[in-house]
């Protein structure tokens, strides 16, 4: 069994490469991921920069 991490992608990278990563990881289109990050109600703008530095460069 292969192990997945979720890293920022280089291909798929629009400000940082986070939503890129995220549909990567879940074998999504990036696109429905950043989407979805805008209409989601709380606090995106935190979370994307919380994910940003957590999340590691591939």
């Amino acid at each position: 069994m292969q192990s997945r991490r979720l890293t920022k992608s280089s291909t798929n990278k629009v400000l940082t490469g986070l939503c890129g990563g995220i549909g990567e990881y879940l074998d999504v289109d990036p696109v429905l991921i950043r989407i979805a990050w805008l209409f989601l109600p709380g606090a995106n703008l935190i979370a994307y920069i919380i994910g940003s530095i957590i999340v590691p460069d591939v």
